[in-house]
């Protein structure tokens, strides 16, 4: 079922809009609405640009946005895990608040609902031309594993208030290996038709598991061998695709090039964008202009290639002449991990560089390397180049403070946990938000002021079984950790505050009666 967009004044943008040929039509810029851009990296981590102190890689594109904008030193993405990071992004409800927002699969029916009030939705009220790129991992369709891939979607992106859209069904190491453009399968070929499944093999068609010769490509460390699509194993099974299948190395230009495009056909209207790429995330396998550039290996030439992509959107901007009014917003879904399923040496290359920053754990864990991440903003008409903030700051607070940047109205019942903090977003003033909760793999939940961290108790393995450098946080007893003192939590301090346990404790049980 499409969403309706009821239009307000109907004769004054009759008036005001001229008419084209192909039905589209043509709104003048309006100087007072910038253009906005979300880049939205994956598994990015803290300490993995140069602007926040990474060590051997070089990310000069990113550390200018940096210097041209705020640089937030304490910001945080809502989960440490992607689906339930890019839900309460685009949605501004916490994931953890709705069943079936864990990590997708490929075949994931729709887990933002049309009838949802969405991120896309705000900049479209605003007369805004909307579109989303890259990495989705939020469902398509609208049942898991009914989806026919070989002809239009029932329910897609369209459905969600973006006007166009490019993107991978989930990730690069989960089936289908095709990219989505405006809910049908690109450059499709009915000469090999496709099936997928996350339930069985289709006879016939090799698996990473049983022809390991086949992974000429990438070799998987932990699982990733089911499907095998150019010379990488897979999540999932899949038959078919042909000339719609993707190439891993050409993944980072595809992607920006339409983006590009669609930048350059849309210079004169107020646009919103969704750029969120796969680079950093597994298989690591950037183009060969990035490849062995970086003594990190693959991990390291991947943060390259995510690199590059933001200058190639940096440099359309300014010869469009639209840098000075376009607001960009940088960071990453959760933390980084290292070996994350494929044997690529992230690991033993990593030569004294930190992920994380000065955190303690990575991806899918409840300690802050899970959900601390890079955020920069950048817009040159209305912030001020060079600042670096220490404001406690959630993603979950974009889609409110997006709302009063294009004075639009989000309707009552949605985006439940989202506050408008738009000038602490633009470092017009460093207000902390009061707390902000967390989300890990396992669905322990920790409560984040300025100065103090409190996780749940919780069971459950304290490494994360396939990726073995990640803590993941889990303690059968409540964890206090005092962050002005304490930043990478190695001092539980629980049982000397009981009082400060009780008042998070009693946050948490506030929150989960909303």
């Amino acid at each position: 079922m499409k969403k309706i967009y009821p239009t307000l004044s109907l004769m004054a943008p009759l008036l005001a809009w001229s008419g084209k040929a192909d039905g589209k039509v043509n709104k003048p810029q309006d100087e007072k609405k910038p253009n906005v851009i979300i880049i939205y990296a994956d598994d990015l981590g803290y300490g993995d640009l140069g602007c926040y102190g990474a060590k051997n890689v070089v990310t000069p594109h990113i550390d200018k946005l940096a210097q041209n904008g705020v640089q937030f030193m304490n910001g945080h993405a809502t989960a440490a895990t992607s689906t339930p990071s890019r839900y309460s992004l685009l949605t501004g409800e916490y994931a953890w608040r709705k069943p079936g927002t864990d990590i997708a699969a490929g075949d994931a029916g729709m887990i933002i609902r049309p009838e949802q009030f969405t991120m896309a939705d705000v900049f479209k009220s605003a007369n805004y031309t909307t579109a989303a790129f890259g990495k989705w991992h939020l469902g398509l369709g609208d049942k898991s594993g009914e989806q026919d891939w070989n002809a239009p979607l029932a329910a897609h992106l369209g459905d969600l208030g973006f006007d166009y859209s490019y993107i991978m069904a989930a990730t690069a190491d989960r089936v289908p290996c095709v990219f989505i453009e405006n809910g049908k399968v690109a450059n499709y070929d009915p000469e090999h038709p496709i099936e997928t499944s996350y339930e069985k093999p289709f006879p016939g068609e090799p698996l990473g598991s049983t022809h390991p010769e086949l992974l000429y490509n990438q070799k998987s460390s932990y699982g990733h061998d089911m499907a095998i699509v150019n010379g990488i194993g897979r999540i999932g099974y899949m038959k078919g695709g042909g000339k719609a299948l993707w190439k891993d190395e050409n993944l980072a230009d595809s992607i920006t090039t339409h983006a590009i495009n669609f930048i350059k056909e849309n210079k004169d209207n107020p646009f919103f964008i969704y750029f969120a790429t796969n680079d950093v995330h597994v298989p690591r396998f950037p183009h060969d202009r990035f490849r062995g550039k970086n003594k990190m290996g693959v991990r390291g030439d991947a943060i390259a290639q995510f690199d590059w992509s933001v200058g190639e959107i940096l440099k359309t901007l300014k010869e469009l002449n639209l840098e000075e009014n376009t607001l960009i917003i940088l960071s990453s879904d959760n933390g980084p991990v290292i070996d994350d399923g494929y044997d690529d040496q992230a690991e033993e290359l990593l030569h004294g560089h930190k992920p994380a920053g000065p955190f303690r754990g990575m991806k899918y864990s409840a300690f802050e390397g899970g959900t601390a991440v890079p955020v920069i903003v950048s817009w040159p008409k209305e912030i001020k180049k060079g600042k670096k903030s220490e404001a406690l700051l959630s993603q979950i607070d974009l889609m409110a403070s997006f709302a009063t940047l294009v004075d639009t109205k989000i309707p009552r019942g949605f985006a439940p946990d989202s506050e408008n903090r738009l000038d602490t977003w633009l470092g017009h003033n460093e207000i902390d938000r009061p707390y902000i909760i967390q989300q890990s793999a396992n669905h322990t939940l920790s409560v984040r002021t300025k100065e103090w961290k409190y996780i749940e108790p919780n069971e459950g393995p304290k490494i994360v079984p396939w990726a073995p450098q990640a803590e993941t946080g889990n303690l059968l007893e409540p964890q206090l950790y005092n962050m002005a003192d304490d930043n990478s939590e190695q001092v539980n301090v629980a049982t000397q505050h009981p009082e400060k346990v009780f008042e998070l404790q009693n946050i948490l049980r506030v929150e989960r009666k909303k």
